[in-house]
């Protein structure tokens, strides 16, 4: 019984000796007796040193490129702020009259009155990068719309230019539809302000949502007109500025040398011809109608469709301001046409 009690414990002993010998650093041998350390290996060669974080910030993030972009920023009505006031406070007139409004407007956010509205500014327009991949993806610039137009008063209608022009074309369209017939061949008109409001360069520049009216002039189909087959808002109007005159191009907004002469190689044209004498008959048509009071407003009542229309297409052109240049095939056959129907 004691030698089975003894050979118990030595085998107990012999395997604790074991396990921890498994799991312990190995026993140094005697002094003198380790193993000869190896040749060290060759040094491997540096890697290409990666593309700094900031490169594709700093070429447009900087002084040098943000100073032309300020100096002419200030040359532009938005800069002047003018038409924030009254307008820029009201939730339906905000949209493109205050920067809260436009920024609501473009989020998704609900037309509301702007208590304390502010200027069109950087931040109305520009926001952040819907994407940094500027290599595949194109530079965005941070605005706030790169997607197509609807029509405030056509919702069927889609305006796309491929470009930031779209979003230009956001504000720069009319906020109601041309007259049409009742049925009787009248039209009322219920405002003062009756037209199509103070930005239809949209509509002009692709031939559509004038008054039309059949005459001598044939009327163009709509994207027929070569500024918008060939060029967009801002290829016309965002040129390099000419030396230090930032009063035109670049964020002034206002077309310079620089951005026409590269089609128009004779000079760029002020307006077509003969519309300003064509309008100033219009117009002189329509105040012997009674159609203007002594401020220059629309003077509510029944009118004729034709009537309307004429009046439509005068204010249509003027607000327009290029003078027909964005359309002039357009432009033309709605005031020349306008001014043939009321003197028949």
């Amino acid at each position: 019984m004691k030698t089975t009690r003894y050979f118990g414990f030595l085998i107990l002993l012999l395997s604790g000796l074991f396990f921890i010998q498994c799991t312990s650093d190995p026993i140094a041998g005697p002094p003198g007796m380790d193993g000869i350390d190896g040749v060290d290996g060759i040094d491997g060669q540096d890697g290409i040193d990666g593309q700094d974080g900031t490169a594709s910030c700093v070429a447009c993030h900087n002084n040098a490129h943000r100073a032309p972009i300020e100096a002419s920023y200030a040359f532009s009505q938005h800069a002047e702020g003018s038409a924030v006031g009254y307008a820029g406070s009201r939730g339906s007139c905000s949209r493109c009259h205050s920067n809260e409004g436009y920024i609501n407007y473009i989020t998704g956010m609900p037309a509301v009155d702007i208590d304390n509205p502010t200027a069109i500014s950087c931040t109305t327009c520009h926001d952040k990068h819907s994407t940094f991949d500027f290599e595949n993806d194109g530079y965005d610039y941070a605005l706030r719309s790169l997607d197509p137009t609807t029509l405030i008063a056509d919702a069927s209608v889609i305006i796309d230019y491929g470009n930031s022009s779209n979003n230009c074309a956001e504000c720069h369209q009319p906020r109601s539809a041309a007259p049409v017939d009742d049925g009787n061949g009248m039209f009322e008109i219920t405002s003062k302000r009756f037209g199509p409001h103070h930005g239809p360069q949209v509509t002009m520049l692709e031939g559509i949502q004038g008054a039309e009216i059949l005459g001598s002039q044939p009327i163009p189909g709509p994207q027929s007109a070569t500024h918008r087959k060939g060029s967009s808002c801002t290829q016309c109007h965002m040129a390099d500025a000419v030396g230090d005159d930032y009063s035109k191009g670049l964020h002034s907004w206002h077309t310079n040398e620089n951005s026409c002469n590269t089609c128009h190689v004779n000079g760029a044209p002020s307006e077509v011809g003969g519309l300003t004498t064509d309008l100033e008959t219009l117009e002189a048509l329509l105040d012997a109608n009674g159609m203007f009071d002594a401020d220059g407003y629309a003077v509510p009542g029944t009118y004729t469709i034709t009537q309307a229309k004429a009046f439509w297409n005068w204010k249509f052109v003027m607000e327009d301001q290029s003078k027909g240049v964005h359309n002039p095939g357009y432009a033309r056959a709605l005031i020349k046409n306008s001014i043939e129907a009321l003197q028949q």
